[in-house]
């Protein structure tokens, strides 16, 4: 930590901050534990009443993205301690964490990469202007003059900054529209990923978790969404803290500071990140106590629920009819003169822009499907099946090509509706419509996967095998559109929940939450932790609106333009063995269809497993001062190669000479060659795809405690601070707030649980090893490409180094397997040092 963070840090500030951490997390822990027990009970009845939702059609991936590379590349990165500006080659592994290395020979060479980023609660901003705008409102009072140099420079037009309320920011610049259009696609596809943290294979623990969090806010007059509940368990917790404890910093921090604006804005930035840092180190301790105690405990309560299972239904009805007959009659007449009136602008505002999101899925589907089948027939049949199927596989975790139904979402405007209920941004329902259209994606791509896979045993020639590809599209899509209706309905009623719901409480509190107290009394003591009045009395109002709710999204249904299914079409599973295919051993294409000699020496097998094809392939120019491989050894930071090419300029004037050169020496072939991307051993072919071949797996670089592959789920990036552990789990959007009732509510009631969806992560064939993938759909090979068209590029076969599943936020040891002397808390190495960040 600099000596001016510090300064303002004393150990009398310090000990303040772990006093109102601890406070917070003293009242939060409290709420866990009461929605504990109540998680746990609604966890079991579910388990034995068996209260199923209509039969999903497509198959569910299992297995997770592993062993594969989202993307790669390189970009710049502003050097906070150094102020300069310096070439990186950045990494998506398979659990979204952006890895950041000195350059691609030191990712190749298995070097320790330069910071770990956990995208959680990020924004992704392309303007610089956008940035100095939400600095600005960060430290009220304190706006830099006209004409003054402002807090950041960039040496291109095409930034890329990663923002955070609370935690540190990541300033990145590339050179071309098209790069940044790239990289945002990536980055934003990490930082929703990294939002849907929270686990929902927990069936407890989960709602047990949002639901204290929806209760200790609303406790706090803080109703409505909540566009910080994002990340994992314990980033959750620390944004809960920091909302508390940063304006009162801010107050007695801030007129202290000294300076320059920018210096100022720049300090309090530091600040911020450091205390983020602190409270998530306590967060964590705190939380993972609490959790502990309730896991010892939990055998006694499900034995206690499984054994009077009867009397506490019977106990929780009485007191829910109590209740209802108390705030029922109030709860009907303020959703008639202020809900209803408005719940069909709110549908129909959701309804659109999903609508075309998901028919967007099925179009891109339906056109990578079709472009496969056709260079198949034109290129050789089944030997080129397993390098198409291999890219269709990983579809829907393709940044690039998944972003045309994302922006779909953005669309979405509630306008006057988002102030009459107190909805803080739309941010929460477009993140959780996003990835539902990624899950439906993987799921539409895995039936098509499977039903081919069955249908290839029957050895087709080519002309079959084309019909047959047909015929399972069309097999696939009209599952598709029944599990998409099905999808989007529940996902409407969730949203209308959020957003009414929140509203009608904080409506009703003044005249009916100080009369609660008295239902207290109804509850046996044997059954009050698994029966609480807070819950009931909300189920009770979800029920005084939910009627209202399904009948809208019942006559929507009927309206053609959206391509519902009507709720009486019930679509029974015309694939009885569907679901068994699902269950068998992942399909390796690669293995079966590339038409690899049986016999294989080993030595060039288990090579051949160890070798990780990106998901996306980039196969660019090399940037002119790009590091190349020229010394065998790896070289202190500072010491100059004489052998080498130009390292990266230092400042902005430096890099725009350097370009400057380049575009004098090269003409109009320059741009192409200062595009973002890796090196290519092709001198006439190299196109505008996108990323690189990604590695073998190190040998000296530790992994982490826990494997991110071995989970049902797609995993979450690790805890962003230095040695902390990241609770399992992707599940919960949690961009999108909990459902404001608990997981299953009186019995009969069939309430959507807003807080998600599961979200399962595809499984990893192996790639052929010199299989090209390409940014855009597959095409024949034309004799010369369209104006415009992307033509395939083969990879570069090269032996590099896996991404190390050290989760980030973790402390990365060097060379040798020896883990060098933690940092001290908020602290970071110079510019040319490993940064252990978010």
């Amino acid at each position: 930590m600099g000596d001016v963070v510090s300064t303002h840090l004393d150990e009398g500030r310090r000990q303040h901050i772990a006093e109102k951490t601890g406070k917070v997390l003293g009242e939060f822990c409290r709420c866990y534990k009461e929605q504990y027990g109540v998680a746990l009970f609604n966890s079991v009845r579910y388990e034995i009443e068996g209260n199923g939702g209509p039969q999903a059609q497509l198959l569910h991936r299992k297995v997770p993205l592993e062993d594969h590379v989202i993307y790669s590349g390189n970009l710049f990165q502003y050097i906070e301690e150094n102020k300069k500006w310096r070439n990186r080659f950045c990494v998506v592994p398979h659990n979204y964490g952006l890895i950041l290395y000195e350059n691609k020979l030191a990712y190749e060479r298995e070097l320790p990469p330069r910071v770990l980023i956990n995208s959680a609660g990020y924004k992704i901003l392309t303007s610089v202007d956008q940035y100095l705008e939400l600095v600005n409102n960060s430290l009220p009072g304190v706006t830099p003059k006209s004409g003054h140099s402002p807090i950041l420079k960039c040496p291109t037009d095409f930034p890329l900054i990663l923002w955070h309320p609370y935690a540190r920011h990541y300033y990145f610049c590339v050179m071309t529209g098209k790069e940044q259009e790239k990289w945002r696609a990536v980055f934003q596809d990490c930082v929703r990923h990294c939002n849907n943290g929270i686990s929902e294979d927990s069936k407890v623990e989960a709602p047990a978790f949002t639901d204290a969090v929806r209760m200790y806010r609303q406790s706090k007059e803080q109703y409505g969404t909540w566009d910080m509940l994002c990340g994992n368990e314990t980033q959750v917790l620390s944004n809960l803290v920091m909302e508390e404890l940063l304006p009162e910093l801010r107050t007695t921090i801030g007129p202290r500071l000294k300076g320059k604006a920018q210096e100022r804005q720049r300090t309090w930035i530091q600040i911020s990140d450091a205390v983020y840092r602190m409270v998530y180190e306590q967060t964590k301790a705190q939380y993972d106590a609490v959790i502990a105690k309730c896991e010892q405990e939990r055998p006694q309560m499900e034995s206690t629920i499984r054994t009077d299972m009867d009397q506490i239904i019977t106990s929780k009805e009485h007191l829910a009819s109590k209740i209802r007959a108390f705030v029922l009659p109030k709860a009907e007449v303020c959703v008639r003169n202020h809900v209803q009136p408005y719940i069909s602008s709110i549908l129909e505002a959701l309804m659109t822009p999903t609508s075309q999101g998901f028919a967007e899925v099925r179009e891109v589907f339906f056109k990578e499907v079709t472009d496969m089948n056709m260079n198949i027939v034109n290129e050789g049949g089944l030997e080129k099946l397993a390098e198409y199927m291999e890219k269709l596989s990983h579809l829907a975790f393709h940044p690039v090509k998944m972003q045309s139904c994302y922006e779909k979402m953005d669309q979405l405007k509630l306008e006057g509706l988002q102030q009459r209920f107190d909805v803080s941004s739309t941010s929460v329902f477009k993140q959780r419509a996003q990835i539902h259209m990624r899950q439906q994606m993987d799921d539409a791509v895995y039936t098509f996967e499977t039903l081919l896979h069955q249908d290839l045993g029957k050895q087709p020639g080519k002309d079959d095998l084309c019909k047959s590809i047909q015929r399972i599209l069309e097999r696939v899509l009209k599952k598709y559109d029944y599990d998409s209706s099905t999808v989007r309905k529940k996902f409407f009623r969730e949203a209308l929940l959020q957003i009414t719901i929140p509203f009608l409480l904080k409506k009703l509190a003044p005249t009916c939450k100080g009369e609660l107290a008295k239902f207290q009394e109804l509850i046996f003591e044997d059954f009050a932790s698994f029966i609480l009045v807070e819950n009931t009395y909300e189920e009770v109002v979800l029920q005084s609106v939910m009627k209202d709710i399904m009948q809208a999204v019942k006559e929507a249904a009927v309206q053609r333009k959206h391509n519902l299914y009507r709720d009486s079409m019930v679509m029974h599973n015309s694939d009885p063995n569907l679901h068994l295919l699902g269950e068998g051993i992942p399909i390796d294409w690669g293995e079966e269809y590339s038409g690899q000699p049986e016999a294989e020496p080993a030595a060039d097998k288990r090579r051949r497993a160890k070798q990780v094809v990106s998901v996306i392939q980039d196969d660019e120019g090399v940037l002119p001062y790009e590091l190349q491989p020229s010394s065998p050894e790896p070289r202190e930071p500072d010491e100059p190669d004489p052998g080498a090419p130009p390292s990266s300029p230092d400042g902005v004037e430096e890099i725009r000479e350097a370009l400057a050169k380049e575009s004098l020496g090269d003409g109009v072939e320059a741009e192409e060659r200062l595009t973002n991307g890796t090196n290519t051993t092709q001198e006439s072919s190299a196109t505008e795809e996108v990323a690189v071949v990604a590695g073998s797996v190190p040998g000296d670089v530790p992994q982490g405690p826990a494997s991110e592959g071995d989970r049902v789920h797609c995993a979450t990036p690790a805890s962003p601070v230095p040695g902390a552990e990241v609770p399992p789990g992707a599940g919960v959007p949690h961009a999108a707030p909990a459902s404001p009732m608990s997981a299953s509510p009186v019995p009969g009631a069939a309430v959507p649980s807003g807080a998600s969806v599961q979200h399962a992560a595809p499984a990893s064939p192996k790639p052929s090893v010199n299989a090209p993938s390409e940014a855009g759909a597959p095409h024949a090979t034309p004799p010369s490409p369209a104006p415009g068209a992307e033509t395939p590029s083969p990879s570069v076969e090269v032996a590099c180094h896996k991404p190390s599943d050290k989760e980030p936020g973790k402390e990365v040891p060097p060379l040798g397997g020896k883990c060098s002397a933690p940092q001290p808390m908020g602290t970071t190495e110079s510019g040319e040092g490993v940064q252990t960040e978010f």
